[in-house]
C-alpha cells in the first residue's frame, strides 16, 4: 500500500479539518496557529485518494516546525494510522508531539512515538452553572477609564468592582474553533482567596454564552487556586496539553 505525506496549503486541508472539528466537538487549544501562519500541513495520502492530514508547528519558536499538534484520518484509513503518522514525521522532520489529551488518535500516537511524555496544561469545559452571590461586589463591563495593574493576564471586557476600586478582570478570546471561547481572569492578589475569582469566572460564562460562544479555559497544573476557581465556577477538568520527544 503507497501512503505518501504531501505538503499542502491551508485552504487544501479545510474539507478535511471541517470533519476533524466536527468529530472533535471541543475546544482546540491550537486552532488558531492555521490561520496565523504559525504551521505547514501535510495531505496524506493513501493510493492516490487525499484520506487525512497533518499540521506542525513550532513548540517553543513560532518560525520553527517541529512539533505535530493535529492528525485527522478518514475513519476508513483509520487501519493506516501508524503507518500514515510515520510518513508524516519522516516528510516533515517533526522532533515533537504535542496534543490534547481529549484527541484520542493523537494522543494514543503519542505514546507510540515519543517518549518523556509531560503535561504542564490543565484544560477545562464547562459542566454546569452557578449562581454563587456576592453582594459587596459589582460586575459590570470595563470602561475606558478603569484603572487595573495587569501582570500576566491582557485587559479583559469586564471587571469586577469593590467599594468603587476595581479589583478583578477577565473575558473571553475568541481564535478558537466555533463554538467555543477561552476564558480568563485575573485578581489583585490582596482579594485571592475569597471567592471573587469564581464569582467573576461565573458571571464571564454568563456574558459568553450570550454571545452565543461556549466557554472553556485552561492553565496550569500547578495553579491550585485558578483550578479551585474555575471549579467553584461549575467548570471540571476535560484533559490535559501532553508533549512528548519523537523516539529517533
Amino acid at each position: 500500500m503507497k501512503i505518501e505525506a504531501i505538503k499542502t496549503t491551508l485552504a487544501e486541508i479545510e474539507p478535511l479539518r471541517a470533519m476533524f472539528l466536527q468529530e472533535h466537538n471541543f475546544q482546540i487549544r491550537y486552532n488558531a496557529c492555521h490561520e496565523r501562519g504559525w504551521s505547514d500541513s501535510w495531505l496524506l495520502v493513501v493510493e492516490g485518494e487525499q484520506v487525512g492530514y497533518g499540521s506542525v508547528k513550532g513548540k517553543e519558536d513560532l518560525g520553527s516546525r517541529d512539533a505535530v499538534f493535529e492528525f485527522f484520518l478518514l475513519p476508513e484509513y483509520r487501519k493506516t494510522t501508524s503507518l500514515a503518522f510515520a510518513k508524516l514525521l519522516a516528510a516533515s522532520g517533526a522532533t515533537h508531539i504535542e496534543c490534547q489529551s481529549n484527541e484520542l488518535m493523537l494522543t494514543s500516537l503519542l505514546f507510540e512515538f515519543s517518549r518523556s511524555i509531560r503535561s504542564e496544561v490543565v484544560l477545562f469545559e464547562d459542566h454546569h452553572a452557578t449562581e454563587r452571590a456576592m453582594p459587596d461586589a459589582v460586575f459590570r463591563t470595563r470602561e475606558p477609564q478603569s484603572k487595573f495593574s495587569h501582570r500576566l493576564e491582557p485587559v479583559g471586557d469586564y471587571v469586577l468592582e469593590k467599594d468603587g476600586k476595581v479589583i478583578a478582570t477577565g473575558g473571553f478570546m475568541t481564535h478558537y474553533n466555533p463554538p467555543f471561547a477561552d476564558l480568563y481572569f485575573e485578581v489583585e492578589e490582596n482579594y485571592w482567596g475569597k471567592g471573587f475569582a469564581s464569582f467573576l469566572l461565573q458571571e464571564i460564562k454568563k456574558e459568553c454564552y450570550r454571545s452565543d460562544r461556549v466557554p472553556a479555559a485552561r492553565c496550569s497544573i500547578q495553579n491550585q487556586a485558578s483550578r479551585g476557581a474555575m471549579t467553584n465556577a461549575g467548570l471540571r477538568v476535560c484533559g490535559f496539553i501532553l508533549e512528548g520527544a519523537v523516539v529517533k
